[in-house]
């Protein structure tokens, strides 16, 4: 069964949030919220987390997976960035925006697309995610908690947790969220491609 934390929206409790980092480190896969709607997280490089959310919905190697970073100096370990990239990005982060980008040697090769060797990245614009990467002190790998056949993404913490509960290993609710998923921006051909219009709005790379 899935353990179920309830989180304060606007002053997340630190021991709640050290109690879910210490899970995620011992390779545990959390759903989670987000400016965009919940999301499937563990940490870096975990190989088992990523099948398992391969698994949950139903994903192949050439999807995506999203590096979700605190800030700007942790985003560029991960990713290949140059200046007017940076500015543009910089401008529209933390937000409900993806953005796909060359991989650094930083990526475990497990998460890169096989042909593009590009991965996504995203500051979020939220309480509860940023207290808890400040506390893991890394990006959490993450996938959005879109189920198989399902159009809709899940938003409601306590349904997720009723229709998860012997797939992941902790929820994380604090209230409503986005429910979006993110505007997907492909940088990796130089100029700004919108792959997927989500929450965050396109205009700005149109």
């Amino acid at each position: 069964m899935a353990k179920y934390f309830d989180v304060h929206p606007d002053n997340p409790q630190p021991r709640t949030i050290s109690t879910v980092a210490g899970l995620i480190r011992s390779d545990a896969l959390i759903a989670y919220p987000t400016d965009s709607c919940y999301a499937l997280g563990c940490k870096l490089g975990s190989r088992e987390g990523i099948a398992r959310i391969r698994s949950i919905r139903h994903l192949d190697d050439r999807h995506h997976f999203t590096l979700v970073c605190e800030n700007f100096a942790q985003l560029g370990q991960f990713v290949q960035i140059d200046n007017d990239v940076f500015r543009a990005i910089k401008a529209a982060t933390p937000g409900s925006y993806t953005f796909i980008l060359p991989a650094t040697k930083e990526v475990p090769r497990q998460l890169l697309h096989p042909k593009k060797k590009t991965v996504g990245v995203r500051i979020p614009d939220h309480t509860v995610t940023q207290a808890l990467l400040a506390e893991l002190g890394e990006p959490l790998l993450s996938s959005t908690l879109l189920l198989p056949d399902e159009e809709e993404p899940l938003t409601q913490g306590w349904e997720i947790k009723e229709r998860l509960d012997h797939l992941v290993d902790a929820v994380v609710d604090s209230g409503d969220c986005g429910t979006s998923p993110t505007t997907v921006v492909d940088f990796s051909g130089g100029e700004p491609e919108i792959v997927r219009k989500g929450a965050g709005d396109p205009a700005r790379f149109e």
